[in-house]
């Protein structure tokens, strides 16, 4: 049964959008009369073939915890006996997010019409990536679509939980970061300047120390506000740099050459691909394809752009872990692992292990990173202030040879 995207009128005059099934638009008109709505738009959901390509459609932004809860709900209703469409058309009744009530809807909808799951699933290209996709495809045409939903909703729990993590690790050494600066200049800014006030009419020369405090404070009164709009503007403009392909991949580039930053990117991307290319290589897409789709996995460019030229090397006759190791990006241990699964005929068990001796190790420098980042920052901190306190004791505790 197709499904329709319609915009109604309700009772106060309010506009209402929404999705329903029915054999046709008429239906659907008379199905929101009955529910006391005024039908203003009806337009059926569907994809149009036109040279033999997939027309696509926008479905808004859908996060990772909520791709990860609707693939592990399908995958569950498929094991236990549920055919396609009804495990579709129940995992859209259980979704609390219009978005993605359409979307099941619309990939439900050509599923009934006899379309395979993965070509509805190319109906939204932006929620549903090249590997989630080739997946799928893949599990249907070995017939073990329930086992490859069941490792696709593994995979997508296990990425959401990575990216939480580390929104979570990093959320107070920012939020410290922050604060201390804030504080640093409102010190500078309206404390210093009114406590240093009692020194104007003092015809003896202040500390050093005290110079120098009051002249960054008056620096900051002055200027602060300037330095801090062109600290936004920077910020713009870097973001919008790192946009273009060029700048992207020299910034890319950069960090891959900062001392502990490249080991926590290279082993972020090392994991995210062995994991992926794992789950591929499991479910039966042809390693050449598998790589090719991996390396969209990779977001460091140049990264991304080594597995590229590994694959095509790959295609050549080279071994894989021969092709990566050439690259200098990917750790040794991982090179290692996939050479022990390409003699042993275990590609995708090493390429799993691989990818959760990187998310270990990739965990502990992050934690051992913010465990010394954070006292450190507070070292500083307390440095700092350590330094105006003295600024303004220092000709207090002289104030009476300043007055001599």
């Amino acid at each position: 049964m197709p499904a329709f995207e319609y915009i109604a009128l309700d009772a106060k005059g309010q506009e209402e959008k929404g999705m329903l099934e029915a054999d046709n638009a008429k239906q659907i008109r008379q199905i929101l009369r009955d529910g006391n709505l005024t039908p203003l738009e009806v337009n059926q959901v569907e994809k149009s073939e036109n040279n033999n390509k997939v027309k696509t459609r926008r479905a808004g932004k859908v996060k990772a915890s909520e791709l990860a809860l609707l693939t592990r709900q399908l995958a569950t209703l498929v094991q236990s006996g549920s055919p396609l469409e009804e495990a579709l058309a129940t995992t859209a009744k259980q979704s609390e997010k219009r978005n993605i009530k359409h979307i099941l809807s619309a990939v439900r909808s050509k599923v009934v019409e006899g379309f395979s799951f993965a070509d509805g699933l190319k109906t939204y290209p932006s929620v549903f990536p090249d590997m989630y996709r080739a997946t799928v495809a893949a599990g249907e045409q070995s017939g073990h679509l329930d086992a490859v939903l069941e490792r696709m909703a593994d995979y997508t729990e296990s990425r959401q939980e990575t990216q939480q993590r580390i929104s979570t690790a990093m959320f107070y050494p920012v939020i410290l970061t922050i604060l201390s600066v804030a504080i640093v200049a409102g010190l500078l800014a309206f404390i210093v300047p009114k406590i240093v006030d009692v020194f104007d009419n003092v015809g003896q020369e202040l500390p050093a120390m005290t110079q120098v405090l009051i002249a960054i404070s008056d620096f900051v009164r002055a200027y602060g506000i300037y330095i801090a709009v062109l600290l936004v503007v920077l910020f713009i403009v870097f973001k919008q740099m790192i946009k273009i392909p060029k700048w992207k991949y020299r910034y890319h580039s950069f960090l891959l050459k900062v001392p502990l930053i490249k080991k926590m990117v290279r082993g972020l991307n090392t994991a995210r691909f062995a994991r992926t290319l794992s789950i591929l290589a499991s479910s039966g897409v042809p390693i050449l394809d598998a790589m090719s789709i991996s390396a969209q996995v990779v977001q460091n460019m140049p990264m991304r752009q080594a597995v590229t030229d590994a694959a095509i090397k790959v295609r050549e006759g080279m071994t894989i872990n021969r092709a990566l190791e050439q690259s200098g990006y990917f750790p040794p241990m991982t090179v290692y692992l996939i050479a022990s699964g390409e003699s042993s005929g275990r590609l995708d068990d090493m390429l799993e292990r691989a990818a959760m001796q990187q998310e270990r190790e990739t965990d502990a420098m992050l934690t051992n990173m913010l465990g010394i980042f954070e006292p450190v920052l507070i070292l500083v901190m307390g440095a700092v202030v350590l330094l105006i306190v003295l600024s303004i004791l220092l000709p207090i505790l002289n104030l009476n040879q300043l007055v001599l």
